[in-house]
């Protein structure tokens, strides 16, 4: 296998555990709220616990003196994941929150590590290999989804066995890139200036809250898809089948991405098709009849999956050198995954409140609007901070491949 295909391959065995912590939970999530008797706000606390912390590693790194390699930084996530998803089989219910809590702070490392690694490694595909990874995040994360109530029914367990089974593949990421990590092992560098910088450059914030619009959406769907189609009839399997088939068609979404923007001088006519996509989406979930509830789940996932590997792809498009493209996936996924993490919590609260899902899929709705303002301007061709130059990584990257 060639260097740059295994660089490629432990990029995808990182990604496909970025999402399963918590997409596992939505198609067990009425079963979970039953058993725990949980409030439909705390229910949805389960899942928004771990996006509050999707991106808590990119607003702690700007203040770290050095900054670990990329490799090391992986490993850890890797080891913390699994550890986490393995004590959510103790049956405490702060244990499943706090375990929850954790995943997400192992996920925002990963989160943070990968995007620059593509840009240092691929400087010249990051548009390409974002795709892959984005694939990869979506095919684990809809996995996930698909698989977490038949390995309960499998096995005649509960619904804390799928869950713990999940530090499998985490193990795996984290020992394949153990090599890697011990080569780069003293290799982090001191943190480069220019974050307060980055945070007064107005592209930087279009770019984040594209990604924390975007990225509300996609886990609104995650954390209450299952339980919208199972209000509204369908069985329980069949809903965690609906919002596979979301995380799935995402795939379809993202790869759409590399091959349209070398027809596109810029990225806003993908921002306007994710637009469109999401009200028709969101529109036929709420109120179409609920047979026809997988041709609206193709819509949403492909949608999302276009919104997600744009959002992903300006972390490198945007950013002039690897140092800043870090710099702005800490801040795009930092502040991103906080707004976006008050996707399922206020979702729970307006079903409580108003009784039924017409309010929270109005909202949503509006959302969907709202996330064309800074995405079609993020999608021009420029960068952040213009003046900076390329830094030097080649050499790097050289060193620990």
């Amino acid at each position: 296998m060639t260097g740059q295909r295994l660089r490629l391959l432990l990029i995808v065995l990182v990604a496909v555990n970025l999402r399963p912590a918590v997409t596992a939970v939505g198609p067990l999530l009425s079963e979970i709220q039953q058993q725990l008797h949980l409030s439909s706000a705390a229910a949805g606390a389960m899942t928004t616990l771990p996006l509050v912390c999707f991106g808590l590693y990119g607003l702690i790194a700007p203040f770290q003196r050095r900054s670990p390699a990329p490799e090391t930084l992986l490993v850890v996530a890797m080891g913390l994941l699994t550890a986490t998803l393995l004590i959510r089989i103790i049956p405490v219910t702060a244990v499943l929150f706090a375990g929850s809590l954790v995943a997400g702070v192992a996920i925002s490392i990963g989160n943070i590590a990968v995007p620059a690694i593509i840009k240092r490694d691929h400087p010249e595909r990051v548009t390409a290999v974002t795709a892959i990874y984005t694939v990869a995040v979506t095919v684990g994360a809809a996995g996930a989804s698909a698989l977490a109530v038949p390995v309960e029914h499998g096995l005649h367990t509960s619904w804390r066995i799928p869950l713990a089974l999940l530090a499998v593949p985490a193990l795996a990421a984290g020992l394949a890139w153990l090599p890697r990590m011990l080569r780069a092992r003293g290799q982090g560098t001191s943190a480069p200036g220019g974050h307060a910088e980055l945070w007064r450059d107005r592209l930087a914030w279009q770019v984040t809250a594209f990604m924390g619009l975007q990225s509300l959406l996609a886990y609104a769907v995650i954390g209450w898809m299952p339980t919208i189609c199972i209000d509204r009839g369908m069985g329980k399997e069949a809903a965690g089948y609906a919002v596979s088939l979301v995380s799935l068609t995402q795939a379809v979404g993202a790869m759409a991405v590399p091959l349209f923007e070398r027809r596109l001088h810029d990225q806003r006519p993908l921002v306007g098709a994710v637009v469109v996509l999401n009200l028709l989406g969101f529109a036929g979930l709420a109120w179409a009849p609920i047979g026809s509830v997988w041709g609206w789940a193709v819509l949403l996932g492909v949608g999302q999956g276009v919104a997600f590997a744009a959002a992903l792809s300006f972390l490198g498009l945007r950013a002039p050198d690897a140092h800043t493209a870090r710099q702005l996936s800490g801040m795009a996924q930092g502040v991103g995954y906080l707004l976006a993490a008050t996707g399922p919590l206020v979702l729970g609260a307006l079903h409580d409140a108003a009784g039924g899902w017409t309010l929270p899929m109005v909202i949503m709705l509006g959302v969907a609007i709202l996330t064309g303002l800074p995405g079609l301007a993020a999608a021009r061709d420029r960068t952040v901070l213009p003046h900076r130059a390329p830094a030097a990584t080649n050499q790097q990257a050289a060193q620990v491949n």
